[in-house]
């Protein structure tokens, strides 16, 4: 940005004074005491122009500048074969030049366009090809994501790529909760700034910090702005962040939905070892959990709690906040229960 700026101002420069000395020599504006600045001022104009050109140029592709050039060439050429005939028959020197400018700004438009598009279909030396540039995915953490630690292993891991966008107002929402008079909070608002430090560290990731804000918003619709502006994915744990910005056409990677994915599949028939823990809600059930944190409801099980036992499972289901596992004991008899202390 400072580099444009300082070649804009270069050329500003030259240009304005040299549309200074040019409009102070004709001899039609010399004695207007205005006529240097007037030159001064055009110059100016000369300048930005030629910055807004430079900025429409760079985004179009090379063989469509090489099409464009040589079809507009070809294009003025039959322009001028076509007003020959004019300029060698017909005794009407006062057409001539409006007749060629007529021509020329018909065939040199036609040569200008066809030459831009049909370049396309011609194959060019490998040189001359525009790199492909593709576009690194963003993605945009929110608080939850990040105090929730999870994003540093799955980075660590390489399935995330793509560069990790911090607002400004989410570093200071981690800064507050961070400096919370409440253990609790405080601890969490630590936690989430050592991973943020972890995704900073992990060479496979590349990790911004911008200003972009909007101002009197609440976070999460600062959030779902931010997504739009920077066309950038949302990482969440937050569930109603999740569907406001999917009704706005934001895609949302929300980490709890990746881990219920990962969970192993059970199916009605299977056969789990379980430790119950606790009376369930209804009369008679047990609870009890796996491995990975999924809760695994047993029918008639309360006088089992505290042991572990084999069950068969009945049912899965599957929820917006996770899964459960509904199940019965394998054998009612004691007898076929495994007691371990």
């Amino acid at each position: 940005m400072l580099k444009k700026v300082v070649i804009g101002a270069i050329m500003g420069g030259i240009c304005a004074f040299s549309g200074y000395l040019i409009a102070s020599q004709i001899p039609s504006f010399s004695h207007l005491w205005w006529a240097g600045w007037a030159g001064a001022a055009g110059g100016l104009l000369v300048t930005f122009l030629t910055l807004a050109l430079e900025e429409v140029i760079k985004r179009i592709p090379l063989k469509t500048i090489l099409g464009g050039t040589l079809g507009l060439f070809i294009g003025l050429g039959i322009a001028k074969l076509a007003s020959y005939p004019f300029d060698k028959f017909l005794d009407l020197p006062n057409l001539q030049i409006p007749l060629y400018i007529i021509f020329s700004a018909i065939f040199g438009y036609i040569g200008l366009v066809l030459g831009g598009k049909k370049m396309s279909e011609v194959s060019t030396p490998y040189f001359l090809e525009s790199p492909k540039q593709t576009r690194m995915p963003l993605k945009i953490l929110d608080t939850s994501v990040i105090i929730d630690g999870r994003i540093a292993d799955i980075g660590e891991t390489g399935f995330l790529e793509g560069t990790f966008i911090v607002p400004k107002f989410i570093l200071e929402e981690l800064q507050y909760i961070a400096d919370s008079p409440d253990d609790l909070r405080r601890t969490r608002g630590r936690r989430g700034l050592d991973i943020l430090k972890r995704l900073q560290q992990n060479n496979r990731l590349k990790v911004e910090f911008v200003e972009d804000d909007v101002p009197k918003a609440g976070v999460d619709s600062k959030l779902v702005a931010l997504a739009l502006k920077m066309r950038a994915k949302i990482l969440t744990n937050d569930f109603n962040l999740h569907k406001v910005a999917e009704l706005q056409g934001i895609q949302v990677l929300n980490i709890n939905q990746l881990a219920n994915a990962m969970k192993p599949a059970v199916l009605p028939g299977e056969t789990l070892q379980v430790q119950i823990l606790r009376e369930g809600k209804s009369q008679g059930q047990g609870v009890a959990y796996l491995d990975d944190g999924t809760m695994v409801v047993i029918e008639n099980a309360r006088r089992f709690i505290g042991r572990e036992v084999e069950v068969n499972v009945t049912s899965v289901l599957q929820t917006t906040a996770g899964r459960m596992i509904f199940s019965e004991i394998k054998d009612a008899s004691e007898k076929s229960l495994r007691i371990k202390g």
